[in-house]
């Protein structure tokens, strides 16, 4: 038996990087095997390896189906070694293949609710003439997209089956837009860990013991013809997303391939949009993704609309000054709309100085100087950025 308490080794690639088929499982396993008899959740050996706890249950849950591992409990679950873990941490083992996912609470069915009808041509598209209320309960103001309201415009994409991609900046408002355009909208989240799992769906225990296929947000938004926005779609693995292009082209279906090779098909009004922050680190926008979004539109902050806000006109002439030198190039950032509403948050509550001190900390640290002048420049003084002081 392999002797407790010895640390694991250096994992193959750096941690949280993508590791080679089959290495988390060893990694897992080794971990197992070096405290043999301990019981551990997939927690304990995420904190470890520094892996998302996700990936590792995944992991635990495949090396138990293969014998490697044992399920010693399910509130909370936790896992220890079996006689043959030393063999799965030796070397990456083949494990069943359809092997069931980390066991999760079976989700209770949804809520039947009432999606939008998509009209049959782009012409049938009633004109917005307002604001248009949020999920959230705010108000969306319509900005102007090629001479129509960008909220009609969205939904006469939506209509000809033109897949659009917002891109621009984060806080902006692409989110905004496609939740006030599309009020059937299911949303992924993306970002460098998202699995084919988190978008198709996958295998999760039931109380009884039994492992069932639960599907995910691309097959329900299928079946119902509803609106999927992929949020940060440049953060997923290339070979992740791709999983979504067979139900965006002329095909509209895919094949699930871990639930024996079931066969999705779109109803009418399926849709996909996505959103592409191009300036945030890991985003990619490969040739491939491109391709299959024929209409791309940049979203920029409304400075204007920062004024009928009501927000603090000093804040938004540092916010213009900005703006335009980071058009020219001559900083990275510049404040948009959402750092804006801070703004006056915090001016509310703390005063305009503690305001105007945090727009220069939010700044990144090579830009600070420039914004910090920019302030000094609106606000008629010089303003530091928020910190403690002394004790009082």
């Amino acid at each position: 038996m392999t002797t407790p308490a010895t640390p694991p080794t250096t994992p193959t690639a750096p941690a949280g990087g993508r590791l080679p088929n089959g290495e988390l499982r060893r990694q897992v396993a080794e971990v197992l095997a070096n405290r043999a008899g301990t019981e551990l959740t997939p927690r304990d050996i995420a904190h470890t390896l520094g892996r998302s706890s996700g990936a590792v249950g995944n992991a635990l849950a495949a090396l138990t189906a293969g014998g490697y591992a044992e399920q010693t409990s399910t509130k909370p679950v936790r896992y220890r070694s079996t006689p043959t873990t030393a063999d799965a941490a030796a070397a990456p083992v083949a494990v069943p293949s359809g092997t069931p996912r980390r066991p999760r609470p079976t989700p209770p069915p949804a809520t039947p609710t009432a999606t939008t009808p998509t009209p049959t041509a782009p012409s049938a598209v009633a004109p917005v003439t307002g604001p248009v209320t949020r999920p959230n309960g705010q108000l969306y103001h319509p900005r102007k997209l090629s001479g129509v309201p960008d909220v009609t415009a969205l939904r006469k994409l939506r209509a000809a089956g033109v897949a659009a991609l917002m891109y621009g900046p984060p806080g902006t408002g692409k989110t905004s837009v496609i939740e006030a355009a599309f009020g059937d909208l299911i949303t992924i989240q993306g970002d460098g860990d998202t699995t084919v799992a988190d978008i198709v769906g996958e295998y999760t225990q039931t109380p009884d013991g039994k492992f069932v296929f639960v599907h995910g947000p691309l097959v329900r938004a299928m079946r119902e013809g509803r609106t999927l926005f992929i949020d940060d779609a440049t953060l997923i693995p290339p070979t992740v997303l791709a999983v979504v292009y067979p139900a965006m082209d002329g095909r509209r279906q895919i094949i699930i391939k871990a639930n024996g090779g079931e066969v999705i098909d779109a109803a009418p009004g399926f849709y996909v949009v996505a959103g592409h922050n191009p300036g945030v680190h890991g985003a990619v926008l490969t040739d491939a993704l491109a391709s299959r979004f024929s209409v791309q539109i940049q979203v920029s902050t409304d400075y204007d609309l920062a004024t009928q806000l009501k927000i603090d006109k000093r804040a938004v002439a540092v916010a213009r000054n900005l703006a335009t030198r980071q058009a020219n190039g001559e900083i990275r950032w510049a404040p948009q709309l959402r750092e804006l509403l801070a703004f006056q948050k915090i001016a509310d509550v703390l005063g305009d100085d503690a305001a105007a001190g945090n727009l220069i900390g939010t700044a990144p640290e090579e830009d600070r100087d420039i914004v910090a002048t920019a302030v000094r420049t609106a606000f008629g003084k010089a303003v530091a950025p928020l910190a403690l002081g002394a004790r009082i």
